[in-house]
């Protein structure tokens, strides 16, 4: 069977502003020694090999070298504790990559698998500005950027990325903290991007 999920999903990295890595497919450096990303994927609504998983959300935690594309990510899976185990497996084959889609092509890069934890995780979205919560674990708020010289107040977009969307606005984080799978950092003031996302395979 097949499966696809649709819904919005934003990141915070530790690059300065507008991340390389992200703009340039992995083949650009990253803007300090290590790459420290948080990404969350609240799916609205969708259907995994006939399990309904609208509603919950997903969280990777990921460090990685400078230049992402020499491989060895440390990747780390947070899922919503609201999942049921059948919701749970589910979601963890699309985010694992294990079931194709987006995640599949970057599992080669993948080095070491952190795990997965299950944690209460909050997420919200108004279109602008980004919020989730998933337990003590990761506090990241995030703004995409509008600039006063843009009469339309659409936002700053970055067209032609990929993954996890074609068009992904850029931002900022206001707070960025992560502690969980042996990974740490507070990426506050740093580079976000923001898009609704639809996977399917």
């Amino acid at each position: 069977m097949g499966w696809h999920i649709e819904g919005t999903y934003f990141e915070n990295c530790n690059c300065d502003s507008i991340c390389p890595c992200a703009t340039s497919g992995f083949t650009a450096p990253a803007d300090y020694e290590r790459c420290q990303v948080a990404l969350a994927f609240h799916v609205d609504t969708g259907e995994i090999n006939g399990i309904e998983v609208g509603g919950l959300t997903v969280c990777l935690v990921g460090d990685a070298p400078q230049m992402m594309s020499e491989g060895g990510w440390k990747i780390g899976v947070l899922m919503d504790a609201a999942a049921s185990p059948e919701q749970a497996e589910a979601l963890g084959s699309v985010f694992g990559g294990q079931a194709g889609g987006p995640m599949a092509g970057l599992v080669p890069l993948i080095g070491e698998m952190a795990g997965m934890e299950s944690h209460e995780i909050n997420y919200s979205d108004d279109g602008r500005r980004h919020r989730v919560q998933v337990g003590d674990a990761i506090t990241v708020d995030v703004e995409d950027f509008v600039s006063p010289l843009d009469a339309t107040g659409l936002g700053v977009r970055v067209s032609g990325v990929g993954f996890p969307a074609d068009t992904l606005a850029a931002g900022t984080g206001s707070t960025g903290t992560v502690d969980v799978f042996g990974m740490e950092w507070d990426n506050a003031g740093k580079n976000s991007f923001s898009a609704p996302f639809t996977w399917a395979a």
